[in-house]
């Protein structure tokens, strides 16, 4: 008997390559915070490397874990630019092009059409 693809978002990602793998399998999208920017990042970044970006979403998880250069501080919406900048710097890839893809995502995983507007930072 397999597993049922459930789906959903797994919230300020944390685990390693294998749980993500797993979790993209069963249909989950991943999504990286402001500890992405942190220093001590490695396992994070390495997986957000092995995430194919058509499955990835960023967020703040406002208040908390406000990103560098904001750490320590509380956090807020517009501090996601700094997880899709580290993002990009990763994969080289630009804040812009990070954006724009995890935007898309968004309205792709919750069926919503995107606002005639284009999306920019």
């Amino acid at each position: 008997m397999g597993f049922q693809r459930l789906g959903g978002i797994l919230h300020c990602f944390t685990g390693n390559s294998t749980h993500a793998r797993r979790s993209l399998d069963m249909g989950f999208m991943v999504s990286f915070a402001g500890n992405i920017t942190f220093r001590r990042r490695s396992r994070f970044a390495r997986t957000a490397l092995e995430v194919p970006l058509d499955r990835m979403l960023i967020e703040t998880d406002s208040p908390f874990l406000a990103p560098v250069p904001y750490r320590g501080k509380r956090n807020e919406p517009a501090f996601v630019k700094e997880v899709a900048r580290q993002l990009g710097e990763l994969r080289g890839l630009s804040t812009e092009e990070v954006g724009w893809q995890t935007a898309q995502n968004f309205y792709r995983f919750f069926s919503l059409h995107e606002s005639a507007r284009p999306f920019t930072w």
